[in-house]
């Protein structure tokens, strides 16, 4: 006996199951055309979270920056050290989550 990742949640079950026992598919059914299907789904899923976890980057940097100069923070408070770590941390996350979709866009 095998532990095997569902195709469906990707949780580990036997490979003797006929059922998933978190997701309560039915693994008996599944052809080469379904395996497919799932697979597609799930890639397109995880690009989805991928782009939107760019768009939180985004607006975490584009918010310090305006948090910063809308309401002319002075230079040593913590409001100025606030909107300075949002933004820095926006700009790393956008380029890090950025160069990951590169690299899950060219792997096919």
């Amino acid at each position: 006996m095998a532990v095997i990742n569902c195709p469906g949640c990707k949780k580990k079950i036997s490979d003797k199951a006929k059922q998933c026992s978190h997701c309560n598919m039915i693994l008996a059914d599944l052809d080469a055309e379904k395996m497919a299907s799932l697979n597609r789904i799930n890639r397109i899923n995880q690009g989805q979270k991928l782009m939107n976890y760019s768009f939180v980057a985004m607006l975490l940097f584009c918010g310090g920056f305006l948090f910063m100069f809308w309401d002319n923070v002075e230079q040593g408070t913590w409001q100025h050290t606030t909107a300075m770590a949002c933004s820095a941390l926006g700009f790393i996350m956008y380029i890090v989550i950025r160069i990951r979709l590169l690299f899950f866009k060219r792997q096919k």
